[in-house]
């Protein structure tokens, strides 16, 4: 794959951005208006405290951006052509699908995020980065987190404790070595891990994962080796579960994405609520999905004390405010089929 390439003038950003920017994982992005006192949840761990965002904001709107181009099985990868090629031959549309999002897709995305001054967290494949390591630089000096997605797009769940382990260690150092940012946030394909994951996460210094779509809001699972943060996924508004290709319809996905947005501010004024939005490389950066995004940022943008942030900047904070952060004591997933301390 030929690394992506970025003219210097459209992409200059400042010294002030980037110390920003490498600041972002200690100092949540700034909001505007009125603090919001929120009612705890019945799970947290000191009932009667209030729930807050920082700066008061009511609701935290979070972007994720998969990076897998790149990181797809040559052969048998999945795309728009529903016909699987015969088996072990190379399936070139489908790649070519995929590198879209290199292309085209990825440095539209953060054009698109650039103009609305919005930081995102990219859950990046390690195989996808080594092949492009320009475009992973270039998402991290826009300011965005680098998060690990994986070695390669595919299943890791079934894997012995050791190449698991490998196979999430790999695929953060190819991160690291692109970008010098450590990823301290996971996501699986398809969201599966195995019962023993957020333990192998820890070890390895990550401070959440996002494989779970049971909440609104972050919270808490002790582990074995202490607390590990769940910033909650979604299936609903993810373009590859809810809007693919086949039957997309622009208005529909803007009018989702406003409801969801409008419920949730609502649900803000008494309760910590968090919205999560989806897009993949391949999928959202095409030219007319881009519209449709730039429609509802323009929406979202226009009401106050919402809370724009990458993931990492949202597991550190419900860290640091624990009192308001739910805590939810769990088995091990064998037994109660969610994540949590394999036993």
């Amino acid at each position: 794959m030929a690394e992506a390439r970025f003219d210097d003038d459209q992409y200059q950003i400042s010294r002030r951005t980037l110390f920003a920017a490498a600041a972002a994982l200690a100092v949540p992005a700034a909001v505007h208006g009125d603090s919001v006192i929120q009612s705890a949840p019945k799970e947290t761990s000191m009932p009667g405290t209030t729930s807050t965002w920082p700066h008061g904001a009511r609701l935290a709107v979070s972007f994720s951006l998969m990076f897998e181009a790149g990181g797809q099985p040559i052969s048998g990868a999945g795309g728009v052509i529903p016909d699987p090629i015969q088996q072990g031959l190379p399936d070139l549309p489908t790649n070519a699908f995929f590198e879209y999002g290199v292309y085209e897709g990825i440095p539209r995305i953060l054009n698109l995020f650039d103009k609305h001054k919005i930081k995102m967290s990219s859950f990046m494949i390690g195989r996808a980065v080594d092949k492009a390591p320009d475009l992973a630089r270039e998402i991290v000096k826009r300011g965005h987190e680098a998060a690990a997605h994986g070695r390669t797009w595919e299943n890791s769940y079934a894997l012995d404790p050791e190449a698991e382990r490998r196979f999430i260690a790999d695929g953060a150092e190819s991160i690291e070595k692109a970008t010098g940012q450590k990823p301290v946030g996971w996501n699986a394909y398809w969201m599966r891990n195995s019962p023993r994951t957020l333990d192998i996460l820890q070890s390895l210094g990550f401070v959440y994962h996002i494989d779970e779509p049971s909440r609104d809001e972050p919270f808490i699972v002790p582990l074995k080796g202490g607390e590990f943060v769940t910033v909650p996924y979604t299936f609903h508004l993810n373009d590859i579960v809810s809007f693919p290709f086949v039957g997309w319809d622009a208005a529909a996905y803007e009018q989702a994405l406003r409801d969801e947005f409008d419920q949730l501010y609502d649900e803000g004024s008494h309760r910590r609520r968090m919205m999560v939005v989806s897009l993949h490389d391949r999928i959202s950066g095409h030219a007319n999905r881009v519209r449709s995004l730039d429609r509802f940022l323009t929406y979202a943008r226009s009401k106050p004390d919402v809370w724009f942030a990458r993931k990492d900047e949202i597991a550190r904070w419900v860290l640091s405010a624990r009192s308001a952060t739910p805590i939810i004591e769990r088995g091990p997933p064998t037994i109660t089929g969610l994540p949590g301390s394999a036993a």
